[in-house]
């Protein structure tokens, strides 16, 4: 019986490395989590400051002040960390610069439209060092496309 003294011993230690492994796989999993659920917050904090953005360029935005259209880099509601900004306005180089609109010829030659132009807004949110990109398609309108004598 003397050589069964050690085998206690030696399952003890075994059973403490087991559960060490279970242990540490448990914090790696969990802290994983973590930092996913950390990017999906900063991604939603600037997805909404961009979005907050493009509202602002929507309401604000007039083609005869297209070099104030412009926007430096504005803090959005009450999180100082979350901010968008908004690129100049720029006609776009392919495709018409107005688009026929239907339904505004109200009688005669006249045919109305919408101007085109583009405009980037970044959203961002520096505390979880996030970023979102958006391209937004401007129409400004409806100004009329043919000149007719009245």
């Amino acid at each position: 019986m003397n050589s069964q003294r050690g085998i206690a011993l030696i399952v003890a230690l075994l059973a403490n490395v087991i559960l060490l492994a279970v242990g540490v796989l448990a914090i790696h999993l969990s802290t994983r989590d973590i930092r996913a659920s950390f990017a999906v917050v900063g991604d939603k904090k600037a997805l909404a400051a961009a979005e907050a953005g493009i509202h602002q360029l929507a309401i604000n935005f007039d083609p005869q002040t297209l070099a104030s259209q412009s926007r430096p880099t504005t803090a959005y509601g009450v999180d100082p960390a979350t901010r968008y900004t908004i690129s100049q306005p720029t006609q776009p180089t392919t495709g018409p610069a107005v688009i026929p609109m239907s339904g505004y010829s109200i009688g005669g030659g006249q045919q109305w439209g919408q101007e085109r132009f583009l405009a980037s807004v970044r959203g961002e949110n520096t505390a979880y060092n996030s970023q979102v990109n958006i391209n937004v398609g401007l129409g400004f309108g409806p100004i009329e496309m043919t000149t007719m004598s009245r």
